[in-house]
């Protein structure tokens, strides 16, 4: 089922074009990454979806709803966790929880979905004492109460540390494996790859490429290798990657655990297999190639369309 659905949709702001003719579909069940560089037109999407934004013209429809006609049907269907995510400063971590769950009409325990995000131990602060990343889990809480049949995660990555991102990717893969639609709007793209089942990249408003992102790695001869890189490199890490199927080679250099595999889809099953040891990884590093040269590649091919 197309839990997010968009036809010819287009959004004008007197003369710029903010989102061109966007044709999207995002199923429920699978974890779609809308990448793009700031200005691109990933948040005012966003905004249409949820009816902060008016689109100019196109279709919309989201779990059978149009969002401007019916946006209250929408929003209660759909948790969020925006970049510039709000908060009342003298407030603690669990009154937000309990205020999004008295919202909701949802039977959460404020308590448990802090621990799931992994600030449980500071759900009697005030949260103006907190730093960005707490903020940042704080937001993802909220967006989860009620178990929403969409999540749309607006770079969710800013401000996490490695713990932080590792307890991310693990929350989008369960929401995932319940049957929510993940949709999640970012420019960090080697993240991204390790997560996400389907990639549309956004340039100047228009979607330029849609795919698997092995698809999309192999459309520019991409190489299927990558660094994983740690404090330091637990024991137990170098045979788990080894054991994943489609890996060839594993080399430790210091802190960087090097992987080769087969298949570059088989890079978000290595992620998962060593997030599933508790072993926090510091950085995701594909060297001289990632979603970033896809995306030089596509993006150059659409200014070259354009300008011709």
């Amino acid at each position: 089922m197309a839990a997010i659905e968009t036809r010819s949709l287009s959004k004008r702001f007197g003369s710029l074009h903010a989102v061109r003719d966007l044709d999207l579909t995002v199923e429920s069940g699978e974890v779609f990454g809308f990448l793009g560089p700031n200005g691109a037109g990933k948040s005012t999407t966003i905004n249409i979806l949820l009816d902060f934004v008016r689109r100019s013209s196109g279709d919309v429809n989201v779990l059978g709803y149009d969002p401007e006609r019916n946006p209250q049907a929408v929003r209660q269907r759909i948790g969020v966790l925006s970049e510039g995510t709000g908060f009342y400063p003298r407030d603690t971590a669990r009154d937000h929880v309990a205020f999004a769950i008295e919202m909701e009409r949802a039977g959460d325990d404020p308590d448990a979905v802090l621990e799931r995000v992994g600030i449980a131990d500071a759900a009697d602060r005030a949260v103006g004492g907190f730093s960005k990343g707490m903020r940042k889990r704080l937001g993802l809480a909220i967006a989860l109460v009620g178990d929403p049949e969409i999540l749309v995660l607006d770079e969710p990555l800013g401000g996490l540390d490695p713990e932080g991102a590792q307890r991310l990717r693990e929350i989008i893969r369960a929401e995932r494996d319940r049957g929510a639609a993940v949709f999640f709007s970012s420019h960090i793209m080697d993240q991204v790859e390790a997560i996400c089942d389907r990639v549309g990249i956004l340039h100047d408003g228009e979607l330029v490429a849609v795919d698997t992102v092995d698809r999309l790695r192999t459309s520019v001869a991409e190489p299927a290798r990558f660094n994983l890189v740690f404090a330091s490199v637990p024991e137990d890490v170098p045979a788990a990657v080894r054991a994943v199927d489609g890996v060839t080679d594993v080399t430790v250099a210091g802190e960087t655990v090097r992987v080769t595999c087969r298949d570059p889809a088989v890079k978000s099953a290595v992620v998962a297999r060593v997030d599933s040891l508790d072993a926090t990884i510091r950085d995701i590093d594909t060297p001289g190639s990632s979603l970033e040269r896809v995306f030089r590649s596509v993006t150059d091919d659409a200014d070259g369309h354009v300008d011709g």
